[in-house]
């Protein structure tokens, strides 16, 4: 299953840097704002052999988007059926995590035999 991570990915030497009293990277400036990483990105930490990988989450979500569209395209569904039961989807999530939110259905009234 192709995927965007299947493609050849660029190896560079970026820069040194130097590991905090406390455990702490500095990502240079330059590579911050080059990958739009902010105060607080989370970031993920693979070891890679002998080495380590740091991999900010947007790139790590997007991995598994890829995922995710390569599974559903091996089975079958298409997009359109999937977008289609979300609104159903969403109703009962809400209803099962908020159900103070849901309005409640009225009770039908029964008519009595005698």
């Amino acid at each position: 299953m192709p995927s965007r991570s299947d493609a050849t990915l660029p190896v560079a030497y970026l820069t040194t840097v130097r590991l905090g009293e406390k455990g702490n990277i500095t990502v240079p400036k330059a590579y911050r704002e080059a990958f739009g990483l902010e105060v607080g990105t989370p970031m993920s930490v693979l070891r890679l052999g002998s080495g380590l990988v740091l991999l900010p989450e947007q790139v790590r979500f997007g991995q598994l988007c890829d995922r995710v569209v390569a599974a559903f395209a091996n089975h079958g569904i298409k997009i359109q059926e999937l977008l289609s039961t979300l609104p159903a989807i969403r109703e009962r999530i809400v209803a099962r995590h908020y159900p103070a939110l849901v309005p409640r259905k009225r009770a039908r009234k029964h008519a009595t035999q005698k």
